[in-house]
């Protein structure tokens, strides 16, 4: 709202996102329960971004995601449902890479077997991004943040402006009029 743009918020979060992008080592998020503000976007960040199977991750909370759009905090239920913040649907996405299970009963059933499963995700990814040279990384890095929100609309054809980043729109240079 108005008192995180006062303290200026967007601002460093976009610089958070923009170091990240520009880090000469790998970098792995994990999502481990509930992701849910503006700052939640520089996880995508990362070279792999991860969730527990049952953590959620948005820029927006429910409630608030309701508030905004039907000014009603009630429908919140119907906002989640919409926003697919789910860690199986962002992977149906693209927005995530990969869901790590949780033990039965939840990671808070079983904080250290879920610590574990964290611990042997992150070293696994990280073993195949120490393989990438770093110049590529940072590319491969750079191009997978530049894609995510990349959409097509049904019915238009192929070539024609679909909203991407490529056309300017994520950029603030789309004409209006």
């Amino acid at each position: 709202g108005v008192g995180a743009e006062e303290r200026g918020q967007a601002e460093a979060i976009a610089r958070s996102i923009d170091a990240c992008l520009d880090l000469r080592v790998p970098i792995i998020s994990v999502v481990i329960g509930e992701g849910g503000s503006g700052g939640a976007i520089a996880l995508a960040a990362a070279d792999r971004v991860m969730m527990l199977e049952h953590a959620v991750y948005s820029v927006i909370s429910p409630e608030g995601c309701a508030a905004i759009l039907w000014t009603d905090r009630s429908k919140a239920p119907r906002a989640a449902e919409a926003m697919r913040m789910t860690a199986q649907d962002l992977r149906d996405l693209g927005v995530i890479d990969g869901i790590i299970p949780e033990p039965v009963g939840g990671a808070h059933r079983d904080p250290r077997g879920a610590a574990l499963r964290v611990r042997e995700a992150v070293l696994s990814n990280l073993a195949r991004l120490d393989r990438i040279p770093t110049d590529e990384l940072i590319e491969r890095r750079v191009e997978k943040y530049w894609a995510m929100g990349v959409f097509e609309e049904e019915g238009k054809p192929e070539g024609e402006d679909r909203g991407s980043v490529e056309n300017g729109d994520a950029r603030g240079e789309m004409e209006i009029g």
